[in-house]
């Protein structure tokens, strides 16, 4: 009998009616459950642990789970046709033990390609042979590391940073899909899933806050566009603040999306302010109102100067004569980034437009300072080329240069210079952005490079285009690499503040403390991550300033 049973399981035909009878007698003759029935399980044992040995290290994994779930449903039908229900129990176990206990340790070492391959019916599988073992926690980890690994390999990836987001955002979709319907929503694993994305989103200090805050204005740019391949412009936003969750540096995001909201804004590129408003609102949402406060002003600041040029316009109508068509903005100093002003003499027109604004103005607003930042500011002129008329959209700066050509037709650098009283650097940006950029508008000569203080400009009769309205590259409102840097020093600066407020308000309460002690209270308290080394700074500066002493057992306060 024992020869037939493995026949069987080893896919051979048997009389499985002579069987039955027999397993019958013995069971009459009380030899089944006395001798008979311990032989059938242990030849059990000795088959399938001859199996699994063997076929773990010739199959796939996906195949190895397959045929470990038909081998399981076989020794269920071999039991109901003749072995007797009574051993259904005793066979689930050996088969568990012999073909998934035994071998764990491969399966889920394999079970990584299966989460790279996103094999979810192979992974459901996976998870339910696991959790009829109670191997769930070994799953769960490897879910967890898996995460970790994939995705330090992608916020590592210098070369594709600016795909960094999108490729977060597809890899978490796709561990979210398998959560769902593989590993039924279970709350370890969904917590095995935070502290994977979190892992990994750390792994690389404060870049990704930054590029998840460039990703952002990149969809509040393009709008409802944005969620044309998906549900709507809300889920995105959702996606991508979800990641914004998982990060650490959560100040770092916020000063590079205040300083990138600013310049969108200021730009007029936003595409709509509801988007606007529902972003911010989901910032709030999940980390407080004194995150948003500036974000908020920035908004209100923009609704308002609208109503404020509504009335200006009316009260230009009524004055004779006519002035720039224009558009101001009127920002508080206090709720928008601050950008490097740079002096430069305005042609007459513009000087009446911005006295004509600022006698309205404060004549509503009374006691109010206003401070016109030419930086940020930009124009369109009308430009009258041998080859047709363009409309060139351009910086203030840009178009205070091309309108001295109206009155002569080449100048030096040094003339422009004297001209505008611009700063050395910005002209240089300037004059590069109009003869050397793609639209070159202007010629120079020598043809090299390089803006050089000889160097002599001429309007360029020569320049076409196929379209009417062009765009200047306007350089100086682009981020560039000081631009970075100043924000993280700033960032940097603040930080410092926050880690000296943190400790005099622990050691206040505390009055002494170990280093270690002082290090996880200290833990507990900041948003951002910290380093030793820099919270050591931190103390010695309050060492010095006579906020803490040092004493045998860590630190003092003094009051």
């Amino acid at each position: 009998m024992l020869q037939l049973v493995e026949a069987e399981r080893s896919g051979e035909a048997v009389n499985r009616y002579l069987l039955k009878h027999t397993v019958a007698m013995l069971t009459n003759l009380r030899l089944y459950e006395d001798g008979a029935r311990d032989m059938l399980l242990s030849s059990a044992i000795q088959y399938y642990n001859r199996e699994g040995s063997s076929l773990i290290n010739e199959l796939e994994l996906a195949a190895y789970l397959v045929h470990c779930e038909r081998r399981l449903a076989e020794e269920f039908n071999r039991c109901e046709a003749y072995l007797g229900f009574a051993l259904r129990k005793p066979l689930k176990d050996i088969l568990d033990q012999c073909l998934l206990e035994a071998h764990m340790s491969s399966i889920l070492d394999s079970s990584m390609r299966l989460l790279a391959s996103c094999q979810e019916q192979d992974l459901g599988r996976l998870y339910s042979m696991c959790a009829r073992i109670g191997a769930l926690q070994g799953l769960r980890l490897v879910f967890r590391d898996y995460i970790r690994t994939a995705g330090s390999a992608v916020v590592m990836d210098e070369h594709k940073e600016e795909e960094m987001v999108s490729r977060m955002l597809k890899f978490r979709a796709d561990m979210l899909s398998v959560l769902r319907n593989s590993f039924a929503n279970h709350a370890e694993f969904a917590q095995a899933l935070k502290e994977g994305f979190e892992a990994c989103l750390n792994s690389r200090t404060d870049k990704p806050a930054e590029l998840i805050a460039r990703y952002l204005d990149s969809i509040l740019r393009r709008g409802s566009k944005a969620g044309a391949q998906e549900s709507s412009l809300e889920e995105v936003l959702d996606a991508a603040l979800a990641l914004f969750r998982y990060v650490q540096g959560k100040d770092i995001f916020a000063a590079y999306f205040k300083r990138i909201m600013s310049r969108r804004l200021l730009m007029g590129r936003s595409a709509s302010m509801d988007a606007e408003k529902l972003c911010i609102s989901k910032i709030k949402a999940e980390c407080g109102p004194q995150f948003t406060n500036q974000l908020e002003g920035m908004l209100k600041d923009i609704e308002i100067s609208s109503d404020i040029m509504s009335g200006f316009k009316h009260y230009i109508a009524a004055k004779p004569g006519s002035i720039v068509d224009m558009n101001v903005l009127v920002l508080t100093s206090g709720f928008w980034p601050s950008y490097r002003a740079f002096d430069c003499l305005l042609p007459t027109e513009l000087v009446r437009a911005q006295k004509e604004f600022a006698e309205y103005y404060l004549s509503k607003h009374g006691g109010r300072k206003l401070a016109w930042h030419s930086t940020s500011s930009n124009c369109v002129v009308r430009a009258q080329f041998p080859m047709g008329v363009k409309e060139l959209q351009a910086s203030l700066h840009q178009a205070t240069v091309l309108l001295l050509f109206n009155e002569s037709e080449q100048l030096t650098f040094s003339e422009i210079q004297a001209a505008l009283k611009l700063e050395d650097s910005e002209l240089r940006r300037t004059l590069a952005s109009l003869s050397l950029a793609k639209e070159k508008v202007l010629r120079k000569e020598p043809a090299s490079a390089e803006i050089g203080p000889q160097d002599v400009f001429k309007f360029n009769e020569a320049y076409t285009s196929r379209l009417f309205r062009v765009k200047i590259n306007n350089l100086q409102m682009h981020d560039s690499d000081e631009d970075s840097k100043k924000t993280n020093e700033q960032v940097l600066q603040d930080r410092f503040h926050q880690i000296d407020a943190a400790i005099v308000r622990i050691m206040k309460m505390r009055k002494s403390l170990s280093h270690n002690l002082l290090l996880g209270e200290l833990a507990s308290q900041l948003r951002f991550p910290t380093g030793q080394a820099d919270v050591k700074k931190r103390i010695e500066s309050l060492i010095d300033r006579e906020y803490l002493q040092r004493v045998e057992h860590g630190y003092e306060y003094l009051a």
